[in-house]
């Protein structure tokens, strides 16, 4: 645990809280914490799923603090193992990870945010990728929001780094659910616990099909898969819990899960 980054776990969840005021802005020692912390979150067998939520009920993060970067930070600082706020480039991450959306989530923090896999959105939570005010690029964003909503929705955002409001993260599906602020966290660990009880070594092939047939074609991301060319996938189908899983379907019973 640090200052800025805090942790708590509650059974096979972990809870992060960026937690930076004023409002939890990301330098780069802030962002090598956060790194550290969802690699140790990665490689830690009894933790199945992590929460990211923010201080506070006014900021989620409006990305890149720009006092740093007013102090001579630049943009290709080390920001860790797992790039700028420890989750876009982390690799292996083969868990769920649920974003808590408490506020403004701007910039990096909305790219932070996209990093997650299920994004809960309090109702006042506000969105925008102003870095094309300041003459930079949004570069996750750029890279990935057109592959997940309308293009030209998708352009203008980019083009204008306009607001919009949780309403419409909704309607576009960058968000999953809006609750609510004074139920965010109570909904999201409910999802956290129904992550939990799951299959973790199913999710943790879901995640890797997800990430390495993206580019793919069809056909040829199939073959990745049946013929058990990724690791997740090979473990997964010679494991304890794939039996587990059709013994407990036969005898009409809730299935064990052992991650193994």
């Amino acid at each position: 645990m640090s200052d800025v980054v805090k942790v708590e776990r509650r059974g096979a969840v972990l809870e992060v809280t960026l937690d930076r005021p004023k409002a939890n802005a990301i330098d780069a020692p802030t962002s090598r914490i956060m790194g550290d912390t969802f690699a140790a979150f990665r490689d830690d067998p009894d933790l199945r799923v992590a929460i990211l939520t923010g201080g506070g009920d006014k900021f989620f993060c409006p990305g890149w603090d720009l006092k740093a970067a007013a102090a001579g930070e630049g943009p290709d600082e080390d920001y860790g193992v797992g790039g700028f706020g420890g989750l876009q480039e982390l690799p292996d991450l083969n868990k769920p990870v649920i974003a808590a959306v408490n506020g403004i989530a701007f910039g990096g923090g909305f790219e932070l945010m996209i990093s997650a896999d299920i994004i809960i959105a309090a109702d006042h939570a506000t969105f925008a990728l102003p870095e094309i005010r300041s003459g930079t690029l949004a570069d996750a964003a750029t890279i990935k929001l057109p592959r997940r909503i309308p293009h030209h929705v998708a352009m203008e955002m980019l083009f204008t780094g306009r607001r919009f409001d949780a309403a419409e993260a909704k309607q576009w599906g960058i968000v999953n659910q809006v609750v609510p602020a004074a139920d965010l966290m109570t909904t999201a660990r409910a999802m956290a616990d129904l992550l939990a009880s799951g299959p973790p070594l199913v999710y943790a092939a879901i995640k890797e099909v997800v990430r390495e047939t993206t580019h793919l074609p069809v056909q040829e991301a199939f073959d990745l898969v049946t013929k058990s060319k990724l690791p997740t996938v090979k473990t997964l189908y010679t494991s304890e819990d794939q039996k587990e899983g059709a013994l407990a379907f036969a005898e009409k019973r809730d299935p064990v899960w052992k991650g193994r």
